[in-house]
């Protein structure tokens, strides 16, 4: 985040969704991201559980003390997101009181449990809506230079890269390129190239399936605020119910634990991860990287922002913090 306090926004460009008013959300100083559970977790036992959680607890503590060092009354909340989209899960009546019950013995507070299934499709406020269908509308993507843009945009291939890719062999004979090979580019490389190429989703089932990064990419949106729908907030967190239901679908996008608790968005984002996140995380910046967001959105949190005195920067990259901490592996079940 930028030291220097909100940055001005600049550029005339405006999409049909800007002409809308957008609606104000309640804002965290920081939202931190305790836990993402996969099958593989669950399979391992409740000592897992409660091994993941102990890893988070003293990171979560450390990131509320230096936001409290910031802001006199800091406002973190947390979140746990769940594989219910690639993974047939038990019951919530099930999961759910083994993971409050493994944070609870770490010393780790779930203000909101979150769906990863709601980040493909979810009931928002104007109905059906699909965080990662938003997120897929607003890319901007970089462009190749020296290519002919052969290559049709991500939105049609279903693939994103920050650079220029190898080119193929029908595109090198249709050159006339004597080259066997050429080596891929990144776009503004610091000397040497790091380049990603990211798969979207595939059309391999009866419908798409969308890719995890991309998935992760619409998460960290909806945790800082940013996705719109007609100019409201794609989802909005909904209070606990009374009794765990059977299935998955039939849990809100984003269960508030606590009527209490501080909000789900927030000005930044940090996620305590393992480090088997990090080639995940690499692809969700990639395409955050070449995502517009809608400039009037960013230019409320930011003036909210400078009202309360919060670092501020203008790119959503800026505001995405990590730390992967414990082990890469998951040890396998007895």
């Amino acid at each position: 985040m930028s030291a220097a306090g909100p940055e001005p926004i600049t550029g005339e460009f405006r999409e049909h969704s800007s002409e809308l008013r957008a609606r104000s959300v309640p804002l965290s100083h920081l939202s931190v991201e305790v836990g993402h559970l996969y099958m593989e977790d669950l399979v391992a036992g409740p000592e897992r559980l409660q091994a993941l959680f102990e890893q988070v607890a003293p990171w979560a503590r450390a990131a509320t003390a230096a936001v409290q060092v910031r802001a006199g009354r800091p406002r973190v909340s947390t979140c746990f997101l769940v594989d219910d989209y690639f993974a047939e899960l038990d019951s919530p009546a099930q999961i759910v009181p083994e993971i409050l019950a493994a944070a609870q013995r770490a010393g780790v507070v779930i203000h909101y449990l979150v769906r990863e299934a709601a980040c493909a499709r979810a009931v928002g406020r104007n109905g059906q809506v699909s965080p990662a269908e938003l997120l897929i509308s607003s890319l901007v993507e970089e462009p190749e230079p020296g290519t002919t843009g052969w290559r049709p945009p991500a939105v049609k291939s279903g693939w994103l890269s920050n650079g220029r890719r190898s080119p193929a062999a029908l595109e090198a004979l249709a050159a006339m390129d004597v080259r066997e090979w050429a080596a891929p580019v990144q776009n503004a490389a610091r000397r040497h190239s790091i380049f990603v190429d990211v798969q979207l989703w595939d059309d391999d089932g009866p419908e798409r399936t969308w890719s995890c990064p991309l998935l992760a990419a619409a998460w960290q949106l909806l945790r800082l605020g940013l996705l719109r729908q007609y100019g409201q907030p794609a989802v909005e967190p909904v209070d606990q119910p009374e009794t765990w239901p059977p299935q998955w679908s039939q849990l809100p996008a984003i269960t508030r634990m606590d009527p209490k608790a501080p909000p789900f968005a927030a000005y930044a984002s940090l996620s305590v991860l393992s480090p088997r996140f990090l080639p995940v995380e690499l692809a969700v910046r990639t395409i955050l990287g070449q995502v517009g967001a809608d400039p009037l959105v960013v230019q409320q949190i930011a003036d909210r922002a400078g009202a309360e005195g919060v670092p501020f920067a203008v790119d959503a990259l800026d505001r995405i913090q990590y730390v992967f901490a414990g082990s890469a592996s998951v040890d396998p079940p007895t």
